[in-house]
């Protein structure tokens, strides 16, 4: 629930009372944002003893009496109201001249409350005020996460890419001074070494890009019936050369003609990101297994390897954005941090999921359901 803290500025005590009274059970549910507001009163007979209260600390709402002994509710209002950014201001007032009421406007007031007014009448200036307060303060717990977000990804991303520019800029120092001696096959060897960090940091900016078009909803979607088995296909192929060098067999097990209702690159970003995985972290003359099944209006398609596998701990680490595991046996494989969580995004559109079973040194299946009957067609040109 949230409490709003609540300063009735009146020369009035009777006034102050009957504010009081009409707090002290006062809520409001704001339906649409599922939250709940109370009220903590507390008040001043005058703007000077005001000053002090909101000197100390800022209410979230200020019912200021325009017409107070000494200093006016207009004038507490002119020197307080630009370092209260975040109080709604609301002026109680028996009259007020239009040249009053711009004046209280331009000094941060946000509404009038007349006198005589109902309790009703107060209810209702209040409720307005409280959602306007909620809603700013949740934009601005949003805006401050989004900022938090946003440096920790930059923080992580310089990380990712300063190993592989560091290793790069390292080796073309030594291919330009000569300092490895005379013979060429050690130069060609770090001119490999240099294509393959170029290679991994392609690959990186690619799948933040797919990542990033996927979650912001900028990704132009093209719905309509996908082949599962030729994309499948087509990802195999994209992975045969890495895994000949380390012969590694893919196999697929998925019908011909097996097909879904989908977005045909966001499929085969999962294929791709699966496949790939499978390869990396496999061992030697290891195998690869792709198997796409469809019962009623769920397809699942599953990846599995003989790789190193990882525990149940390390597993609890994937799908998020950067997520890697590290250790002796992931040592030297290069690899984004990206593509498992390209994979969640992708099931999380087609009302999905993605999940591991994996045994250390046995292996890896990687598990994702799609559900072709909960496509929005309606989305299809997003």
């Amino acid at each position: 629930m949230n409490r709003l803290r609540t300063l009735v500025v009146d020369d009035e005590p009777h006034i102050r009372s009957a504010i009081e009274r009409t707090l002290e059970n006062l809520q409001f549910v704001i339906a649409d944002i599922g939250q709940t507001v109370a009220f903590d009163f507390e008040q001043a007979g005058s703007a000077e003893a005001a000053l002090e209260i909101i000197e100390a600390g800022p209410p979230d709402i200020l019912l200021l009496d325009l017409k107070l002994p000494g200093m006016s509710g207009l004038d507490l209002l002119e020197r307080v109201g630009p370092k209260i950014p975040e109080t709604l201001i609301v002026m109680i007032t028996a009259y007020a001249s239009i040249e009053t009421a711009v004046r209280a406007t331009k000094s941060g007031a946000y509404d009038f409350l007349a006198k005589p007014f109902t309790p009703e009448e107060l209810e209702h200036v209040l409720q307005k005020a409280s959602r306007h307060i909620v809603i700013a303060k949740q934009a601005r717990a949003l805006a401050a996460e989004q900022r938090q977000v946003r440096f920790q990804f930059l923080s992580v991303l310089a990380h990712e890419l300063k190993a592989p520019l560091n290793a790069i800029e390292g080796y073309l120092d030594t291919v330009i001074d000569r300092t490895a001696g005379d013979n060429p096959a050690i130069y060609e060897e770090m001119m490999r070494r240099c294509r393959t960090r170029a290679q991994y940091m392609r690959k990186l900016i690619i799948d933040l890009l797919d990542l990033t078009r996927i979650e912001s909803g900028r990704k132009k979607r093209d719905i309509g019936e996908v082949n599962l088995a030729a994309i499948a296909e087509r990802s195999k192929n994209t992975m045969l050369p890495e895994a000949a060098v380390r012969n590694i067999t893919i196999i697929l097990h998925c019908e011909p003609d097996m097909s879904m209702c989908a977005d045909a690159g966001e499929i085969e970003m999962v294929f791709n990101n699966l496949i790939s995985n499978a390869v990396k972290y496999n061992r030697e003359g290891g195998t690869v297994e792709v198997r796409c099944e469809r019962q009623g209006d769920t397809v699942t398609i599953a990846v599995s390897d003989t790789g190193i596998g990882m525990t149940e701990e390390e597993a609890g680490q994937l799908f998020e954005s950067f997520s890697r595991v590290k250790n002796d046996k992931t040592f030297g494989i290069l690899g984004s941090g990206l593509g498992l969580a390209i994979v969640k995004k992708v099931a999380s559109i087609y009302n999905g999921d993605v999940s591991v079973q994996s045994t250390p040194d046995a292996g890896s299946t990687f598990t994702v359901h799609l559900n072709n009957a909960q496509v929005d067609m309606d989305d299809a040109n997003l």
